[in-house]
């Protein structure tokens, strides 16, 4: 077997190196990894009441346990890897710095101080910068040796949280634009989860595997190691780089090379477990934890994006290796011989099989979309093991050394730090009101709740220097930009940043950046009054339309658009022949939200809002009984939910608004027949479904008998204008769209007829989608014999009347069906002319 330098010596081994200082520091160094992890729990616990508490949930455990972990013993493997001496006084300085920079960085996030947030991160970069380079430097002499490629993967795992933590520092400082926030966010993710800690668990497993199994290291491990390193660092650097432009098939690329390696490097874990199965707590949960590690880079890759496995992330992949090596490890370096190590390992090994159980049948809960009641208990499952451990950890520690006024002056400074700066800044209950009656610096609590900007309305002295704390309270992203240029990040829900406004001099406008949330009325008013009866946070909307600007009504009307003007050459028409309905119970389908710019009528091009890049979105098809499973992902620029009216279900978690690169699913039943609208179920909805975000499911009803042509038509408004804007919602709001269309083109079969030969019975299936109009479907020439509406036949073939209009009111849907007697052009229009002249109407073309 392989050692490497954690066991004890044999007696007769020689003489051993003095124990104490080294157990005393492994002591020191791990009892503040447990205060970190005992702060998470506690987090955990108290989350609801917790500034930011999802952000500072995370850097608890991260920044706080496990950064420390990876200093401390990349640290202890390297020195005993390559033989080298006790690295002196150092370890104790960089423990204390790299502590203070870490609460300086949860401190200054969670009480809105980016200044001392950003200092903190700067910090903790250069601690480990530090440490990386005198891990390089003292084993500059050894690097030939048998373990030098250990060091390696240390070296470019520190050199991950240098760019990693530098990312996180110009997000903390509050000076990056608005859209930088989330590219830098997902890389600021990445490199610090696949890098830092990604590269040191993969190299670490190449000697600690086989150590914990008790086996011999695997034949050609230092070949694998070099060579799987030289594709992971290029790999993370691509993925990151794509990340970061925002260009999503450079990021999968990288993430894929990444993947890649990682596989190679793991293996030797591979041949390993095959020959030698684990048998020890420490060994299941290193294997349990690595297999995480491999699904979370295989759905990082499909997605690019961590935001929905965090959960795996944390609990099975990074918690699950800590806890595994920890308990390994801790009773070695603890010291006291072989019967204080038996002794420390049968501590900290009490009820392991049933916690690492629970673990692993935890992690699934708090990934998949399970209801609710399931995912709090997958919390309460993982956070009751993460504290058991460190309860067990604690004891193992305290049995073996009690507490020098040093160890308990360092472990609890830190800790009593960073729980001071969490209280500070939690400032308990926002007020609702608060009042300012004089100039100075004062703090104003601002709510992003609702759709709105609370309070709407902020009064303060000339020359007050207002500190705004802005806390989004909403389920969605939503930011907070000042008329003075000052602008809060992209805020998640729960999330906090700070704004410091200029000496007030007149009135300052405030709006949320997201598209049509700050024509929806999310702006807010900073004014100047004289005297000392200023109110700060008067909580009051401004009557009217809040935060409306001169120009929010320019002009755009219908009648600006030549809908006999040709299409451009690259238009080609949405696909409105509707296939039969597909074999088998179970349908699945993914669903893309996309921005897309799109021909919306003839030589105009628009921005649009889509499922799958066409509007309308693709139309499902099926029969009474059938079930679809939809996977819905977010590929747009904001948020976005769906509603799928054919199906019946509870909408808060499946309609819920999932933020970009989110995914969720959507599984429905279809019990009734008919012809259903699905659109964003994202507020506000007006502008979701008015820039293109609807679509049809069509249902059978029972023998729906066979027909020549079928073909389906979602009829819709189109609004002109930068989507989401001011002058485009008030378009919306007052029902003045620039045109009407069938399937997302104003006049579009005008210019591409459908098509049908005489004598053939057409249906067509007609969905409103609005989101305003309704529609009164007519074909120009034919007569409806067969009307189906709602779910329920209003005309049948052979009843001795017929129809001449399919009506249907916004969000309904039906078909009609007639027989085309000779060739010809039948034009189809919604016969209130209003909608048909303005572009919702076409040509059925029949030929003999």
């Amino acid at each position: 077997m392989t050692s490497i330098g954690i066991r004890p010596k044999a007696a007769g081994a020689g003489p051993p190196a003095p124990r104490r200082p080294r157990s005393t520091w492994h002591a020191i160094a791990n009892g503040v990894v447990l205060g970190w992890l005992a702060l998470t729990a506690a987090a955990a616990l108290a989350h609801p009441g917790l500034p930011v508490p999802r952000w500072l949930l995370v850097h608890l455990f991260l920044l706080g346990a496990v950064t420390n972990a990876i200093v401390t013993w990349t640290e202890h493997f390297a020195t005993a890897l390559l033989r080298l001496p006790p690295p002196g006084r150092w370890p104790m300085a960089r423990l204390a710095i790299l502590n203070a920079g870490i609460a300086a960085v949860l401190g200054g996030v969670a009480g809105g101080i980016p200044l001392i947030a950003a200092g903190g991160a700067g910090a903790v970069v250069a601690v480990v910068a530090a440490h990386v380079a005198v891990l390089a430097v003292r084993g500059r002499g050894a690097l030939g040796g048998r373990f030098a490629h250990v060091v390696g993967w240390y070296v470019w795992a520190g050199a991950a949280l240098v760019a990693g933590g530098s990312l996180g520092g110009l997000l903390a400082s509050g000076r990056a634009p608005a859209s930088w926030h989330a590219p830098t966010q997902a890389a600021h993710a990445h490199v610090n989860l696949l890098g830092w800690v990604g590269l040191t668990v993969l190299g670490t497993l190449f000697t600690l595997w086989p150590t914990v199994l008790r086996t011999r290291m695997d034949d050609g491990v230092g070949p694998i190691a070099r060579w799987s390193l030289r594709a992971a660092v290029p790999g993370l650097a691509v993925a990151t780089g794509g990340l970061l432009a925002g260009q999503r098939w450079i990021a999968a690329a990288g993430l894929l090379l990444y993947a890649g390696a990682a596989a190679l490097a793991l293996v030797p874990f591979v041949r390993t477990l095959l020959r030698r199965r684990p048998h020890t707590p420490a060994s299941w949960m290193l294997a349990a934890g690595t297999a995480w590690f491999a699904v979370t880079l295989a759905a990082d890759a499909a997605r690019q994006s961590l935001d929905g496995l965090l959960p795996l992330v944390l609990v099975g992949f990074v918690g699950q290796t800590l806890l595994g090596a920890l308990t390994f490890l801790l009773p070695v370096v603890l010291g006291g011989g072989p019967a204080a190590l038996k002794a420390n390992a049968a501590v900290l090994e009490r009820l392991w099989a049933p916690r690492v159980a629970a673990v692993n049948a935890a992690v699934p809960l708090l990934v998949l979309p399970v209801p609710g009641w399931a995912s709090r208990a997958g919390w309460i499952v993982a956070v009751a093991a993460l504290g058991s451990f460190v309860v067990l950890a604690a004891a193992t520690v305290l049995r073996t050394h009690r507490p020098s006024p040093v160890v308990a002056g360092i472990t609890a400074g830190v800790l009593l730090t960073a729980l001071a700066a969490g209280v500070a800044a939690g400032g308990g209950a926002e007020p609702s009101t608060s009042t300012v009656a004089s100039s100075g610096t004062r703090t104003v609590e601002v709510a992003l709740v609702d759709m709105r900007i609370r309070p709407g309305t902020i009064e303060a002295p000339p020359g007050t220097r207002l500190i705004l704390r802005v806390t989004n309270k909403d389920a969605m992203q939503h930011d907070l930009r000042l008329a003075t240029g000052q602008a809060t990040p992209m805020l998640g829900q729960g999330e906090t940043a700070t704004l410091t406004v200029p000496p007030l001099e007149g009135t300052i406008d405030g709006w949320c950046t997201v598209p049509g949330h700050r024509a929806a009325g999310m702006t807010m008013q900073i004014k100047t009054v004289s005297g000392t009866t200023a109110q700060e946070g008067t909580a009051r909307t401004p009557s009217g339309t809040s935060g409306e600007s001169p120009q929010g009504h320019a002009h755009h009307g219908t009648g600006q658009l030549d809908l006999s003007a040709p299409m451009s050459p690259q238009w080609s028409p949405y696909d409105a022949s509707l296939k039969p309905a597909p074999g088998g119970k179970e349908h699945r389908v993914e669903m893309r939200a996309t921005d897309r710019e799109l021909e919306v009528a003839p030589g105009v091009k628009q921005m649009m809002w889509t499922f799958n890049g066409t509007v309308p979105g693709p139309v499902l098809r099926g029969k009474v009984g059938d079930v679809f499973t939809v996977t819905f992902i977010n590929d747009a620029s904001m948020g976005h939910g769906i509603d799928f009216h054919a199906g019946s279900l509870a909408p808060d978690v499946p309609m819920r608004t999932i933020q970009p690169g989110e995914r969720l699913t959507y599984r429905f039943k279809a019990e009734h027949a008919g012809a259903w609208l699905y659109h964003c179920s994202t507020m506000p909805m007006l502008q979701h479904m008015g820039n293109g975000m609807y679509g049809a499911v069509i249902i059978d009803p029972p023998d729906l008998p066979r027909v020549d042509r079928e073909y389906v038509l979602v009829q819709g408004e189109l609004y002109l204008g930068e989507p989401g804007s001011e002058e485009q919602v008030a378009k919306m709001r007052d029902g003045r769209p620039d045109a009407w269309a069938f399937n997302g083109t104003a006049s579009g079969y005008a210019h591409a007829p459908l098509t049908a030969r005489t004598g053939d019975r057409v249906r067509v299936w007609v969905v409103a989608a609005g989101p305003a109009s309704g529609t009164a479907f007519h074909i120009v020439g034919a007569q409806f014999d067969t009307v189906y509406k709602e779910g329920a036949y209003q005309l049948r073939k052979g009843d001795d009347g017929g129809a001449q209009i399919l009506d249907l009111a916004p969000g309904q849907g039906g078909f009609a069906e007639a027989v085309v007697p000779e060739a010809g052009h039948y034009p189809f229009v919604d016969h209130d002319m209003r909608h048909g002249e303005s572009g919702a109407a076409g040509v059925l073309k029949v030929t003999d």
